[in-house]
């Protein structure tokens, strides 16, 4: 078992790649999938793009929920399934979501999903449009029924990423407030619930730090626990003379009180370097938003959007990261 992981899955057919010889890990912490991208944009029939999507252990193989812009640009999000993590089959419409209550509000459109498995069910946290970019919030055990539960947070936010436990008796949520565009700014905050549809509690975890974070960060895949502290994947956003520039890195948190941040490394792990990356219907972009672990051995395959068209896959040794981070930290 890793020295590191506390909480996690034996993943012996998590999807992997050994680290090539054309990779020198002093410059590379973590390294790119040779076939990325592995979901081109046009998977399923009506899809304009596939990316910033979320993948969890399922059974013999793997589900997700991805993020899928269909040719009109509408956004929502569709069930998937795979045998090895890389080769899926997605449904060609979006997810119909059961409404717990029948008078929760409909939603404009749904993007960038978060999955986690949380005492008895799989949780999905996605941006959700109500009277601007809102949290949505609903479960599946089995990833053909999906329920809608009430929203979290009030409008606006983005980026949520519940926990995959409780902290002391409450759950608990990463997320970043934001405005009703194109957030120019955002931070990083915690909130806690007893049931997941009254949230307080809400502490201040980290803001943006200049260089490539310097204009808002956001939390990436729900946080791994480590001995270290809580493994927090985030993206940070440099805007540049030709628009903005999303890259990503680490950061630990305390197991007990998540918002107090214990080590953040001051360079990125990955941002925008490969043509996938770097050209598509938004430029520039690297987004995580999941991650498999494998706590026998410390694999890491962190799924992430590439130029918000395509999905790629980078990996990495959860020990090599938490001693990056803390070697690193700002």
């Amino acid at each position: 078992m890793s020295r590191l992981i506390v909480n996690g899955n034996s993943l012996p057919n998590i999807p992997w790649e050994d680290r090539p010889a054309s990779s020198d890990p002093k410059k590379e912490l973590m390294w790119r999938y040779s076939r990325n991208p592995i979901i081109p944009r046009n998977l399923t029939t009506y899809s304009n793009s596939i990316f910033n999507s979320a993948v969890v252990p399922f059974k013999d193989g793997f589900a997700g929920v991805f993020r899928c812009d269909d040719t009109s640009r509408h956004m929502d999000i569709h069930a998937g399934k795979s045998k090895d993590g890389i080769n899926w089959q997605i449904e060609d419409h979006p997810i119909e979501f059961i409404k717990i209550d029948p008078e929760l509000p409909d939603s404009d459109y749904k993007y960038d999903p978060r999955v986690i498995f949380v005492e008895d069910r799989w949780y999905v946290i996605w941006c959700n449009g109500y009277h601007g970019a809102s949290l949505g919030m609903g479960y599946t055990y089995d990833f053909e029924k999906f329920y809608q539960m009430e929203n979290p947070m009030m409008v606006y936010n983005r980026n949520g990423a519940l926990f995959p436990r409780k902290i002391g008796k409450n759950y608990a949520m990463l997320s970043r407030p934001s405005d009703s565009g194109h957030t120019p700014f955002g931070d990083i905050f915690y909130s806690e619930s007893p049931d997941l549809t009254y949230w307080g509690k809400h502490r201040h975890v980290m803001s943006p730090s200049g260089g490539w974070q310097s204009t808002k960060v956001g939390a990436g895949p729900c946080p791994i626990e480590t001995t270290e502290g809580w493994l927090l994947f985030y993206h940070g956003v440099l805007t540049s003379c030709n628009g903005f520039v999303y890259s990503f890195s680490a950061a630990l948190l305390d197991l007990e009180k998540p918002w107090q941040v214990t080590a953040r490394a001051r360079p990125y792990i990955i941002n925008p370097r490969e043509i996938y990356e770097l050209a598509g219907d938004v430029p520039n972009v690297t987004f995580p938003c999941a991650a498999l672990v494998d706590k026998d051995t410390g694999k890491l395959a962190i799924y992430y959007g590439c130029a918000d068209t395509v999905t790629g896959l980078v990996f990495g040794k959860i020990d090599e990261i938490v001693d990056w981070v803390k070697a690193n930290r700002m």
